[in-house]
Parts: C-alpha cells; structure tokens; sequence
C-alpha cells in the first residue's frame, strides 16, 4: 500500500481528472447496476407475496406523511444489520439472499444507495422504488396515518 491516498481511484474516476464522481453520477452508476421498480408494481409484488416493502424514512417524515401498510419499518442506519440473513441482528423477514426487497425513502434518492449496499450483502434481488414514498402516494396507492 503506498499511502498515497489514490487507491482504487480508477474505479471511481469517470471524469478522467482524479476526482471522485459527484452524488449524481454516483447515483447514476449504482441506479445502473439493477432495475428499479415503480409503485404500482412494487405494491402488486407485495400483493403477491414476492416482495417485501422496507421503509428507511426518518420517523419524523412517517409522521407526518403516514405508513405504507405492510411494509417493514427499518431505520437506514440498520437495515443492513436487520435484513443480512446471516447477521446476528437480523429480522425474521430476511429469510435468505433470494429475498425480493424494494427499499423505500422519501423521494427514492437514498433508498438507491441503500439498495447498492444490500446488494453487497448478496440480496441480488434488492431493488427500490422510483419516486418513493412520494411517488406511492401520488399512485394513489394505500396509506395510514402514523399510530398515535
């Protein structure tokens, strides 16, 4: 290792100068690397007993905006530990690495990056949903208020 900061900046260099990408071709990248599915199909997926609909928004914006019924409520910062199938920490739901998973934010920016790193995890079939959770609603699709 030759300490000179710059390991590995061939992967992450688009721009041919030594930089490294911007959160936008970042997202492109790993936007890149699955399909993402939209809400319709992702709440018929769930429907159907394929998928599992994971909710990584901060409890505040679940608040004011609601729940998705049936999804599995998982903070960001734990998803990982919750639904690695080998993990210690992990859920009931992460039955193994052929789980069909749609990782779900507020907008569907975050759940993108979420999802890249499930599928490190070997979660091959994580995908998240376009728009989030913004665009589930404005699909018209189910949605309770928090519980009191």
């Amino acid at each position: 290792m030759s300490g000179t900061g710059t390991e590995g900046t061939e992967e992450h260099d688009a721009q041919g100068d030594g930089r490294p990408p911007g959160i936008d071709e970042l997202l492109e990248r790993v936007r890149a690397g699955y399909p993402r599915v939209e809400a319709q199909e992702a709440y018929d997926a769930w429907r159907s007993g394929d998928a599992l609909l994971v909710d990584i928004r901060y409890a505040a914006l679940r608040e004011r905006d609601g729940l998705i019924p049936g999804a599995l409520v998982v903070e960001r910062n734990e998803l990982e530990w919750r639904l690695d199938p080998r993990g210690s920490h992990r859920l009931p739901e992460a039955t193994g690495h052929d789980l069909r998973v749609v990782v779900i934010c507020n907008e569907g920016y975050a759940s993108s990056l979420a999802t890249e790193s499930l599928h490190r995890l070997g979660l091959h079939r994580a995908t998240d949903l376009v728009g989030g959770f913004q665009a589930w609603r404005a699909a018209g699709l189910p949605v309770t208020t928090a519980a009191a």
